[in-house]
């Protein structure tokens, strides 16, 4: 997987939830504008700050957390 650089996790930001290059714009708020039907085009009209490599990093890092499994431990 390509580096993501653009995907920021910090504890004091929105809660440490994914976000764009450290703004209040999270992962999920980006995918989740795709998936209701926005076009990358409407989300960066609507999000001036973001850049188009913003939204593809958005949804590799997306990609890469569905594909993410928890294996529990044995206990000791």
């Amino acid at each position: 997987m390509k580096k993501l650089s653009r995907i920021t996790l910090n504890p004091d930001v929105m809660g440490g939830k994914a976000c764009i290059r450290g703004l209040r714009v999270t992962v999920g708020t980006v995918v989740g504008l795709l998936a209701a039907g926005r076009s990358p085009e409407e989300i960066l009209k609507a999000y001036p700050y973001l850049e188009p490599e913003d939204i593809d990093q958005a949804l590799t890092y997306a990609a890469w957390r569905v594909e993410e499994r928890e294996v529990a431990l044995a206990a000791l």
